[in-house]
Formats: C-alpha cells, sequence, structure tokens
C-alpha cells in the first residue's frame, strides 16, 4: 500500500477519533456541571443567551467559589444558630413580618459565618450556585417575599412560604459541616 493512500486512510480516522473525544468530552463537561449546579445550570445557560456563555459563567462560579474560605462551623456555633432559627420561627407567630425580616438577617449571618461573601444578594446566589443550586430556588423565593414585605404587599401565607424557603436554605447552610472544605483538600 502507497503512502499517499495509507495518509488517506488514516489522517481521516484520526480526524473521527478526534472529533469523538472532543463531543465526549464536552459531554461530560457539560453532564458534570449539570451535575452541580442542579436547576441553576438550566437557569443561569438561559439567563446568558446560550449554553456556551452559561457554562462560561458557571465555570466562573466555581473558579471564584474555589477561592473562598468556606468553612465548617462548629458544633457549639451550629447549636446557637439553631436556637436563633427556633427564636425566630416562634417569633412569627406574633409578628410574621418582623420574623420574615430576621430569618433572612439570620440566614445572610450563617453564609458570612461559614466564609460566604455577604455583599449583595446577587453575587450572594451565584456564589451559593456552586455548592447548594438545589436549594438555591427558596433563597430566591424568600428574597423575593421579604422585599415584597418591606412594601406591606404580602400575606400572611407568603410570610409563611418565605419562612419554610428561608429553612430550606438554613438548615442546608447549618447541616453542610463543611463538605466543600474537605473536598477541596
Amino acid at each position: 500500500m502507497s503512502t499517499g493512500t495509507l495518509l488517506a486512510i488514516v489522517i481521516p480516522i484520526v480526524v473521527v477519533v478526534a472529533l469523538v473525544a472532543t463531543g465526549a468530552l464536552l459531554i461530560t463537561r457539560r453532564r458534570r456541571l449539570r451535575d452541580r449546579f442542579g436547576p441553576e445550570y438550566e437557569r443561569t445557560v438561559e439567563a446568558s443567551g446560550g449554553r456556551l456563555a452559561g457554562e462560561r459563567e458557571l465555570r466562573a462560579r466555581e473558579k471564584r467559589h474555589d477561592s473562598l474560605d468556606i468553612k465548617p462551623l462548629p458544633d457549639a456555633t451550629r447549636g446557637r444558630y439553631a436556637r436563633e432559627w427556633t427564636s425566630v420561627q416562634e417569633e412569627f407567630v406574633d409578628r410574621p413580618e418582623q420574623a420574615v425580616h430576621d430569618a433572612d438577617r439570620l440566614v445572610t449571618s450563617l453564609l458570612h459565618e461559614r466564609g460566604y461573601p455577604t455583599e449583595g444578594f446577587e453575587q450572594q446566589l451565584k456564589d451559593l450556585s456552586v455548592e447548594h443550586g438545589r436549594t438555591l430556588g427558596h433563597y430566591r423565593d424568600a428574597h423575593e417575599i421579604e422585599t415584597l414585605s418591606t412594601r406591606s404587599k404580602v400575606t400572611t401565607e407568603q410570610l409563611r412560604g418565605a419562612m419554610v424557603h428561608y429553612r430550606a436554605l438554613f438548615d442546608e447552610l447549618l447541616s453542610d459541616g463543611g463538605r466543600a472544605q474537605r473536598a477541596r483538600t
């Protein structure tokens, strides 16, 4: 067989193998992002205007998150936060709007204690999405109701819903125990 014939056979095979390998890599990368970010994956892809831009955004979030010093809570601190949450829930009976505001402040305090920056809600969402993408919808919903409540445009049932939403993220943050820190080391 001549060299030209051999090259005519080998080159297309190498190109096909390279394309299959590249495709497999992209699919694996996309699946990893979907698994890690949960519902936040589709939300970010849609908000970014396309899959490539959305995935680029998610990888940037991962990079920023890796630079944060997210730490586990000592048992005593975890207990203190659990007691504070119980107090906020008890407050809901007599002062539901105030309890929702206090729940928001408590979640923000817990975020800070764990090592998450708390400079702005949108950045909090991005930072949390890396490890808490599955409960992030709860935080968004709770925050929206809390914001509406400052203008007295919510019902007691909506406020109750906000407490349930805050509780979902609060519980996850409280019980996380530094899972991210161990995974990085």
